[in-house]
This record gives structure tokens, sequence and C-alpha cells, in this order.
């Protein structure tokens, strides 16, 4: 699967490169927790790295390699995990779905899996995937109907979960069990407040609501990658990582070091380009119908 995964890729004029495994700052993410080692951070992902390359002018870019975080442990996770990271200048999030649905199907044609009838893989709206799965649009619902929806899947929310908490359990637990059944299905428009790095503007949505240029591929109720149409404003970034470095410290975790090579890059320039970070472990996975990590890999890892 890496080997052709690697030949489409190299076909389509992106360079290979290798950045670093321990770095001084694992990005801020508010859920996800780095691994300390030698004085800094096994990377959570080379994004920052590869923007940097990206700002000098390297083109469009790929790495295939190991990335790390902590706690990630189940039949879907492991603290250390195979990831592909590519960049595409001149794209956006739509024409990177074109380019990523053409790329799990061609790892699945090296395998020798069909992927059903052959349509194109669906694309629906995070408010249209609640609406399906859930019964509700999320930018109006009550607490309440989030607690209703878990108490019938059988969880019980803590008491402390903020509104942000119980969203984050309904996809989990509800909603993202039923995506991608049928084929692969690219959930799209992500609000705003989870934009992450990826930048905002009107949505698809009926109401045009602001919302993110990202998306996430779901297949056989699986996350298997998580894209953006990338932000590129250096002032916005920073203030994102500030204000994720804050909820960190709320939710009584240390922050975590702001990484100023990688705001230094976007303040140089990076240019217009759509970015994506897939989990070939579980595209493996999903290929091969396993139902755990372990089936995949030639070892577990051990900590």
């Amino acid at each position: 699967m890496i080997r052709a995964i690697r030949g489409f890729l190299d076909a389509r004029g992106s360079l290979e490169v290798e950045t670093p495994a321990l770095v001084r700052s694992p990005g801020v993410d508010v859920h996800l927790d780095a691994i300390e080692a030698g004085g800094g951070y096994l990377a959570t992902s080379p994004e920052y790295h590869m923007k940097r390359l990206l700002a000098d002018g390297s083109g469009p870019i790929h790495q295939l390699g190991k990335a790390w975080r902590a706690g990630e442990v189940g039949a879907w996770h492991e603290p250390e995990f195979s990831m592909l990271e590519w960049y595409v200048p001149g794209a956006d999030d739509a024409a990177l779905m074109d380019e990523t649905e053409a790329l799990v199907r061609h790892a699945a044609a090296a395998l020798d899996v069909s992927l059903g009838d052959g349509a194109p893989f669906d694309r629906i709206t995070y408010r249209e995937a609640f609406d399906r799965h859930a019964g509700f649009d999320p930018t109006t619902a009550e607490r309440r109907r989030y607690g209703m929806l878990l108490r019938a899947s059988g969880t019980r929310a803590p008491k402390q979960a903020s509104d942000a908490d119980l969203e984050d359990l309904v996809i989990a637990l509800v909603v993202q069990r039923e995506l991608g059944k049928d084929r692969p299905v690219f959930v799209t428009d992500w609000p705003a407040s989870r934009a992450a790095l990826a930048r905002v503007r009107p949505g698809r949505d009926a109401d045009g609501a602001v919302s993110a240029a990202r998306f996430e591929l779901y297949w056989r109720g699986a996350e298997l990658c998580n894209g953006y149409h990338e932000l590129t404003d250096a002032s916005e970034q920073r203030a994102r990582i500030e204000r994720d470095n804050a909820a960190r410290i709320e939710l009584g975790k240390d922050p975590y070091p702001v990484d100023e090579d990688f705001l230094g890059a976007l303040e140089r320039g990076l240019p217009d380009c759509a970015g994506n970070a897939l989990g070939l472990d579980r595209l493996l996975m999903v290929l091969t119908g396993a139902d755990d990590i372990g089936d995949v890999r030639t070892f577990r890892v051990a900590l």
C-alpha cells in the first residue's frame, strides 16, 4: 500500500521530505497530548516543519512517517502510528478531496480491494451529518438534546462536561459510527470553532454560515484523514494558538511552547495551499477489514 501511495504522489510531482521526530513544540491542540522526550516532544504531526518548507518554496511535498500521541490506545489507536501528510500549493479543500479520493482508490486497487459500485465518495457538511445521524442541528441544539442522545446510546456524560465536550461525545459515539457504511464519505464545513489550522469562510449549508475549510474522510465508521484549505494569516494563527493554550490551562493541562519558527514561516508567506493528514494504519484496516490496529502492524507499541 505504501509503495502504491509513493508512486501516486511521485507521479503528481510531489517531493518526499523528512522532518524531525523530536521537536520543541508539538503544536497546540486542546485535545491532543504529546509524549515528552529528550527535553522536547515527539511530533504529533509534521505539519509545522512542512509548512516552513512550503514557505521557503518547496512546492508540493509529502511525508510518510511516524507520529506520536499520548494516551491513545485502543482498537483504532496506538501512541505511535504511521501517517501520510501532504500539501498541494494552489489547491483548496475541494480539490484536495478529489486528490484524496483518487489516492485511496489507487491504494485499494494495489491491494485488489473493491470500493463497491464505483460511485464517487459522498460529501456532506458537518451539520448535515448531525441532522442525519443525531436528528438535530448542532448550531442551534439545546444542551439537553446532547444528554438525551448520549443516554439513549448507553453513555452518561460527566456533569462537568462543557457543551463542546458533549458535542465531541456525540460525534464519537453516535454520528461517526454511522458514517461511510456504504461508501467513504467526506464531512466538510466544520464549525469555525474547530478550524484549528484551516481558514474560515461562508459555508455550503443553506444559510451560508461561516465555517472552517476543513474536511475529514470516514469509512466504515472510522476517521481516516483531516484536511484543510490552510490558514496563511500569521496573526490569526497566533491568536488561535494562544486561545488553545488558554483552553488547555483551563482543563488542567500544561500549555505547549509556541513555535515561533512556524509563525515566522507564515509571516514570510505560506503559499495558498491545501494539506491533508491520513492515518495509514487505519486506511489499511478498512481496506483489509481488520478490526484491530494490531492486525495491520508488525509490532504493537508497548508503553
